[in-house]
């Protein structure tokens, strides 16, 4: 048995270091916001070791432990039963508490500054408030508790309270033991309350996830909590229009038929009152201060991805949190045609854009922004999308989409196949089941067949209007990137920052992704009638060189830069020098440099950009060009535009002969035309995505500028800590509704997790919560390996492994790329290559459309593809086939 001093009674920070075994959900829970820097009442928590040893105290081990044995779900209701835990519970609050446990109790509770204030009493289970379990509602709490001797009672009732039939009915069927449950005992400082309630980032009762609902009423919080009064509720939805980027969409005044009173001798009393049925218990600025306040939770304690059931009290002036546990059972919300099939969530073509895991400021940046593209597409077309519905997750700190919601969602809206969604997302992902025969018949069919129709104007229109936003978003950007945000205030900051997403939030349209899957499956789908098996072959061979993809333009140019450093005397001493540092390169070149000269060109074009760059940690080339310098050394003996040029040339026309051959004339026009379209999609898409990359870097300046202020106060330890920061965590302190304390550890913490996360390898698919490696793929015949054919040819190298860009010096000119995904990053090291083969990817990915405008062969979609295929091992790339012969 404990006796040394401090073995029990835990003041808050104590109870972080002793953990959730040790003081509970709640008491956990409450220790970790206050860690994190949220206004929590002072006070401690009564480990749940004080339980085990009031037990031996009490020698109620053996009698407890045979009367509970013999309790079941289902004799819980009988007479017999409740007398057995009737007993249990008189036996426990008759029960003496040790001295030495007095003692320290007093001791601690004195030292803290309570010992003579009003006291809330309240069980913190070991079980309770965690992801499997809530325990809402199930053990006792004890409020304005005076006196040391009303505490130790309500310390006994807290532990009697575990053998109530409804205690015991919910161990029973949660299938947790009696012998997991122990209570430790929060014990903490009441706070005044003008208003109390409960706050949820969800909405519990329909499993929408894109608003907040917050229950208040006047006095404490019993009423709300116990269900004894109708609470006000107010629901709030996201909006990028606004700074705050929630707007309160509804409040319903509920009747507030009485409010729950702290009693004068102890205790509570409820007190009816007449006419609060018309009155708001908070003002809407009060509201918008709570909800950032629970939005931070979400982030601090839920890391973004597990929604918070909070309970708050408010004292006329600022918020106090006395509890928050993770909502345990939301309900499931989607389409009501695949409810009976289970969420598969897969990386697909987020692998290729985000493999890593994701820096806690773009996750909370990019978790909403995500939704808004999908929004704006449906609307164009008339189609009711859910709202708030939950689109990507995170899994061990890397994203997944919701792969059944976009194969449903395109299928209902288009008549798009499960099928076809896969191979334009690429992944290793099953298809949904539909039931229908055909997505074109009856009048639901006839209205996807109506939309369908409609992307074709709809396309053509973007296609149209696009070189105009383009122009508006370089205009845009330019502005942005002249003005010097260190001389804005605090929330002018927050307004240019709202400037920024606003302007992201209306270019998202042109980023509808589906227009370069129509385009394609339209051409693919005309020449399948004069080359049956071998449409997408065409394709791919007709697109090779054909557009002005700015992607593969990047590496075109980087092979001029590379002729031009050849002929240059300074810059090819600075490059092919015993030591290089890329960093130095406008020290070390002298200004008359026409390599310097070309370089700040190149950069100023196509600067904005970054490996891996759809995450805002990383840095953009204009921040750090030492990649593409270190490409440049590689390839400036052998760099040379014509033999890609000639390549692709011979793979265009040996189509079109083809196609001339065996089409006949009268269909050639269609097929050119489509042609056309199906580039122009390729380049939409592709310069579509660089300008949403040109619109991330002012916003990733100011975040920048955000990191040096908090750093020079104090509250970050370095600029660059502000990506590990949630984005309400940043608006609440420029906002000044929080100093940032506690920040600091939470980064500590944050960046700690992401490292750890780092070294796990993830899943291709996770089926409801159960994840899913892909089985490494097996021979389809001999030696091939089957995949996903996206660019034309046939090439044979030594195979180069290589899995992230920075190991791009590996790759020799005319070995076989062999990587796990491909982003823009990746294409300065295309050009070296003979062939690519990639893991995952699908037709219009980054990858299969940079390959089909350089004439490479490509062959996508080869799950475990890096583990078959061994480094310089040779290989033959079949992508018209869509095999790689090993």
């Amino acid at each position: 048995m404990e006796k040394s001093c401090g073995a029990f009674f835990f003041s808050w920070p104590e109870a972080y270091q002793a953990g959730v075994e040790a003081v509970g959900g709640k008491g956990w829970n409450l220790s970790r916001l206050v860690r994190y820097g949220f206004r929590v009442p002072a006070g401690g928590v009564l480990a749940a070791g004080a339980y085990r040893a009031f037990w031996e105290e009490n020698n109620l081990l053996e009698t407890v432990g045979n009367i509970a044995q013999s309790i079941t779900i289902g004799n819980i209701g009988e007479k017999g039963t409740e007398e057995k835990l009737f007993l249990i519970r008189e036996k426990i609050k008759a029960g003496h508490i040790s001295q030495y446990m007095l003692e320290e109790l007093t001791s601690k509770l004195k030292n803290t500054g309570i010992l003579k204030k009003p006291l809330a009493v309240r069980s913190s289970a070991t079980a309770e408030d965690t992801a499997g379990a809530s325990f809402a509602g199930i053990h006792e709490s004890f409020l304005n508790v005076r006196g040391l001797d009303n505490v130790l009672s309500a310390i006994k009732g807290c532990y009697a309270s575990l053998w109530t039939p409804r205690a015991v009915a919910y161990r029973r069927k949660m299938n947790v033991k009696d012998d997991e449950v122990f209570p430790a005992v929060v014990i903490m400082e009441m706070v005044e309350a003008v208003a109390a309630g409960i706050g949820f980032t969800c909405d519990p009762r329909t499993g929408r996830e894109c608003v907040t609902l917050i229950n208040a009423n006047f006095g404490l919080g019993e009423s709300v909590v116990s269900g004894a009064v109708e609470p006000d509720e107010y629901r709030l939805d996201f909006r990028w229009e606004v700074p705050e980027r929630w707007t309160i969409a509804e409040k319903r005044i509920g009747r507030k038929e009485g409010k729950t009173v702290a009693a004068k001798d102890g205790g509570t009393e409820f007190i009816g009152s007449a006419g609060s049925a018309v009155i708001q218990v908070l003002a809407d600025k009060d509201i918008h201060k709570l909800n950032l306040l629970i939005l931070r939770v979400y982030d601090a304690l839920g890391g973004g991805e597990q929604h918070q059931d909070i309970e708050w009290v408010f004292d006329g002036r600022d918020f106090s949190l006395v509890q928050a546990r993770p909502v345990t059972a939301l309900p499931r919300y989607t389409f009501d045609e695949i409810k009976n099939q289970p969420d598969m969530w897969s990386n697909a073509n987020l692998r290729d854009t985000m493999p890593m895991v994701q820096s806690t400021l773009n996750w909370s940046f990019l978790e909403k922004l995500w939704k808004v593209p999908l929004k704006s597409v449906m609307k164009q077309f008339g189609y009711q999308n859910l709202s708030g519905f939950r689109q990507i997750r995170l899994y061990q700190g890397r994203a997944y989409t919701n792969i059944s919601y976009m194969q449903w969602l395109f299928y209902d809206a288009f008549g798009f196949k499960p099928r076809q969604m896969n191979e334009s997302l690429g992944g290793h992902q099953p298809e949904i089941k539909i039931s229908e025969k055909s997505p074109y018949r009856g009048i639901k069919g006839f209205k996807r067949l109506v939309r369908l129709l409609k992307t074709i104007p709809n396309g053509l229109k973007i296609k149209k209007n696009a070189p105009k936003i383009f122009e508006n978003v370089n205009g845009l950007t330019g502005a942005f990137l002249k003005e010097n945000f260190k001389n804005l205030a605090d929330k002018d900051l927050l307004n240019k920052s709202a400037e920024i997403r606003n302007a992201i939030v209306e270019f998202y349209p042109v980023l509808a992704t589906f227009t370069g899957f129509a385009d394609m499956s339209l051409l693919v789908k005309a020449l399948e009638k004069f080359f049956p098996g071998k449409g997408k072959a065409m394709a791919n061979a007709l697109m090779a060189g054909g557009g002005d993809i700015t992607s593969a333009q990047q590496g075109y140019r980087l092979v001029e830069l590379a002729t031009i450093a050849r002929g240059d005397a300074a810059a090819r001493r600075f490059f092919t020098g015993a030591t290089f540092d890329p960093l130095r390169w406008e020290k070390v070149l002298p200004e008359e440099s026409p390599f310097r000269q070309s370089f700040r060109d190149f950069l100023a074009e196509y600067g904005h950009r970054g490996i891996y760059e759809m995450d805002i940690i990383n840095p953009r080339w204009r921040d750090d060009p030492s990649y593409l310098l270190n490409v440049l050394r590689s390839t400036i003996e052998t760099a040379d535009t014509g033999k890609i040029k000639a390549r692709q040339k011979e793979k265009a026309n040996e189509a079109r002969q083809e196609v001339n051959q065996k089409v006949p004339f009268y269909r050639r026009g269609l097929i050119n035309n489509l042609l056309k379209q199906a580039i122009k999609g390729a380049e939409l898409r592709e310069m579509a995505k660089s300008m949403l990359i040109k619109l991330y870097e002012p916003e990733r300046i100011i975040f920048q500028e955000t990191g040096r202020r908090l750093a020079e106060r104090g509250i970050l330890a370095e600029q660059a800590d502000i990506y590990h920061c949630a984005w309400n965590e940043i608006f609440s302190i420029l906002k000044g509704e929080w100093d940032g304390r506690g920040l600091d550890v939470l980064v500590g913490e944050r960046k700690a997790r992401r490292e750890e996360l780092g070294a796990l390898s993830s899943p291709d698919l996770i089926i409801d919560e159960a994840p899913q490696f892909s089985e490494t793929v097996t021979r389809s015949s001999g030696n091939a390996l089957a995949g996903m054919g996206v660019a034309a040819g046939r090439a044979s190298g030594a195979a180069r492994l290589i899995g992230h860009p920075d190991e791009g010096e590996k790759l020799q000119a005319g070995d076989v790329l062999v990587t796990p995904s491909t982003d823009p990053g990746w294409t300065p090291l295309f050009l070296r290559a003979s062939a690519i083969v990639v893991e995952t990817g699908g037709f219009l990915s980054h990858g299969a459309i940079v390959a089909r405008e350089y004439g490479i062969p490509a062959v996508v979609n080869i799950p475990g593809v890096m583990k078959m295929i061994k480094d310089s091992q040779l290989v033959t790339v079949d992508g018209d086939g869509g095999k790689v012969y090993i």
